[in-house]
């Protein structure tokens, strides 16, 4: 049996105090559980496993302690193997943990995704309104903007998980624009 969003929820805010961060995490879970609905797939886990997939790297940011010390903590708190082994797989320096199945293929699709998605939100006075994939495309080959987002991993990650870049961007874009205030990502009021 999965373990409860609310206690999934308390536990990433446990161990994360950055807005931004946690802010990071819900994106990802959205984007999940979005494709996990068209995939037909289940969504609960999915939602899970994005999450909390960064749940430990406020604590633990250099590699491989994240998110090898998360795991040992969802391992001790009674998670299923299935959503830790997923989080596992979403760093490329843990060889152990091939992306296999499409959950692991997802994270790895959604995750620096959405954090570019967000940093290209940012800049912009409408937010996420109005984005489109062009527009996040040119953002993309500034290396100086949002420089930490690894654009290798943005174009792998939708390879891998078999889908088209440029609708990959706009999915993830309506997905976050759903539930933009949550995200801090609403425009501001004028």
């Amino acid at each position: 049996m999965l373990p409860s969003r609310a206690d999934a929820l308390a536990l990433m805010e446990e161990y994360t105090a950055n807005v931004g961060l946690r802010r990071h995490m819900l994106a990802v879970e959205l984007a999940m559980r979005a494709y996990a609905r068209r995939l037909g797939a289940d969504e609960e886990l999915w939602g899970l496993v994005g999450l909390l997939h960064d749940f430990d790297y406020e604590r633990w940011p250099h590699p491989p302690d994240h998110p090898l010390q998360g795991a040992a903590i969802l391992r001790a708190r009674g998670y299923p193997e299935e959503i830790i082994y997923a989080i596992l797989s979403h760093a490329d320096y843990l060889p152990d943990y091939p992306r296999v199945r499409p959950v692991e293929k997802a994270l790895f699709a959604c995750d620096e995704l959405c954090g570019f998605l967000s940093a290209c939100a940012l800049v912009r006075p409408e937010r996420l309104e109005g984005l489109t994939a062009a527009s996040v495309r040119k953002k993309l080959k500034k290396k100086d903007f949002a420089a930490k987002v690894n654009r290798e991993d943005i174009e792998r990650g939708a390879a891998d998980f078999g889908v088209e870049l440029d609708a990959h961007i706009e999915f993830l874009i309506a997905t976050l624009a759903a539930e933009a205030t949550q995200l801090g990502l609403a425009p501001a009021p004028v």
